[in-house]
């Protein structure tokens, strides 16, 4: 028997079967990289979409008529907006950057949400001072969100705008420099 043909045939069928588990493995993992790409898209823009629809029905109570139990109202507006659930799975499926941009976002949304359970309407003072920050917590997220999916920096400067925040375009705001 010859020891050489038999081991140079071991050798290339071990080889070849090694080169296709990698291939398949590499396959594999591109597709699941892929999935969560998209996963984490679709989980992005449900948890920016809650977030608008609770700032939504916080500014419609402040042009509701009076008698409202408004502070219950506000509270409402959040849960409804189904944004805790939405930070929940951003929580386990998003990168740090875009998870902590997003906790920023629902932090300073909370805080515009007590803002108008106090009844502040919204050319007040007390309402710009945290209308102001949530805006810019806004960008914000989406500045992280646009950085990780498409690695396309944002910057104010392309709307005309000198800050995310709005401070330099509010005209409440900047009435009294």
């Amino acid at each position: 028997m010859d020891w050489g043909t038999l081991i140079a045939a071991v050798s290339g069928g071990t080889l070849a079967m090694t080169g296709t588990v990698l291939a398949d493995h590499l396959r594999h993992r591109h597709e699941r990289d892929a999935g969560l790409g998209e996963r984490r898209r679709a989980i992005y823009l449900d948890f920016i979409a809650a977030a608008e629809t609770c700032h939504s029905a916080l500014r419609a109570l402040q042009t509701a008529p009076g008698g409202a139990d408004v502070a219950a109202a506000s509270r409402a507006a959040l849960s409804d907006s189904r944004i805790y659930e939405a930070r929940e799975r951003l929580f386990i499926d998003a990168s740090t950057e875009v998870a902590g941009a997003g906790q920023s976002m629902f932090e300073q949304l909370r805080n515009l949400q007590r803002t108008v359970g106090r009844g502040a309407a919204p050319d007040s003072a007390e309402y710009h001072d945290a209308y102001h920050p949530y805006i810019g917590a806004v960008w914000a997220y989406r500045v992280a969100v646009r950085g990780e999916l498409d690695g396309k920096a944002l910057d104010p400067k392309a709307f005309g705008w000198r800050r995310w925040d709005g401070l330099d375009r509010c005209e409440l705001c900047t009435s009294g420099t």
